[in-house]
């Protein structure tokens, strides 16, 4: 049975694993330094679709599909898919799974996603309800830029805190038994807001989520950074995952020797000129499930810990002058 911590990490007592996983990228992510690792790369950006957005839903599809081959198993074998995105009303998610047939949990985590997905999806099959779900998360540079900022056709100037939004998608099927890393234990974020207003510095308002969560189960499991291989953020890019160095030192707490983050993984900062690093929900996710899945394959990195950050807003809340409150949800893995 699972046990709540006090400071609220939820150890898992079933054995439950990520069974495989799977990435399916755009242009940009395949002229990167983890361009071996996807499974799919994508030379259009439109994938042969009529718009930016069916273009995602497109992703979604492509990374569940290949997933769902890896393992050798059918959309009759995945109890639930939980899955999310950036867009309105999630229609990436829902557009782009609505072929598989599978019972559907939409979640918004902003992009922090993947994390919340591999979370619900663990704690469901702890509770005894499920057992095999689907994490499945994406992002378009495009469909992000029109929706948050400006359209691309606009040419505005991008501001040197500001990051590249990922065109990727990743799929991961989690059930009980073996596989490539047990989910020990999920630390679930609080909201986290330091009244950061400017939607061109992300990374900025997602740290203090990431901080807290991490200080959180540092506190709860009694263990500290150098008792993992690997400390890996979501997409706080280089200004954010400063920010969270120097956060989390002002408490005692010292991340820098492991920690890394997605954004700062998926693109070369000097020859692809994407400022302050990646981000949007397909940065963590086709990270994770692409290159983190084949370091610990290869015992790269044993004992981990995967915190993807999540801004909370919406083009609305911009407008009306709000701020930008964030999440971060965390989760332990080990490898077998």
């Amino acid at each position: 049975m699972a046990q709540r911590l006090k400071m609220g990490t939820i150890l898992l007592s079933r054995r439950i694993s990520i069974k495989t996983a799977s990435a399916a990228v755009g242009h940009k992510e395949g002229e990167g330094p983890l361009a071996e690792y996807f499974d799919r790369v994508y030379k259009d950006d439109l994938l042969g679709q009529s718009s930016w957005e069916k273009a995602e839903s497109r992703l979604q599809t492509e990374a569940s599909n290949i997933a769902l081959e890896k393992a050798g198993m059918t959309t009759e074998n995945i109890d639930v898919i939980l899955a999310g995105d950036l867009l309105n009303q999630c229609i990436s998610s829902t557009f782009g799974l609505r072929s598989l047939g599978i019972p559907y949990l939409g979640q918004y985590g902003a992009c922090s996603t993947m994390a919340q997905g591999i979370a619900v999806s663990a704690l469901l099959i702890e509770s005894g309800g499920v057992n095999t779900a689907m994490a499945v998360t994406s992002s378009h540079f495009c469909s992000a830029e029109r929706q948050f900022r400006l359209p691309i056709e606009y040419g505005g100037q991008r501001t040197l805190t500001a990051q590249w939004t990922v065109t990727g998608a990743g799929a991961a099927i989690i059930g009980e038994g073996e596989g490539n890393g047990r989910i020990c234990s999920v630390t679930i974020g609080k909201i986290t807001d330091y009244k950061i207003k400017d939607a061109n510095n992300m990374g900025a308002a997602m740290a203090p989520a990431a901080a807290d969560t991490l200080k959180r189960f540092f506190d709860d499991t009694g263990t500290k950074p150098s008792d993992y291989d690997l400390i890996l953020t979501g997409d706080l890019g280089y200004v954010g995952s400063e920010l969270l160095i120097k956060l989390l030192q002002s408490e005692g707490t010292d991340i820098s020797a492991v920690h890394n983050d997605c954004g700062k993984l998926i693109f070369d900062r000097e020859k692809q000129d994407v400022h302050a690093g990646g981000s949007g929900c397909g940065c963590c996710a086709s990270v994770f499930c692409s290159y983190i899945q084949e370091m610990l394959r290869q015992g790269k990195y044993n004992n981990m810990l995967f915190i993807a950050t999540g801004a909370l807003m919406s083009p609305t809340s911009s407008q009306q002058g709000e701020s930008i409150p964030s999440i971060a949800h965390l989760i332990h893995i080990k490898k077998e």
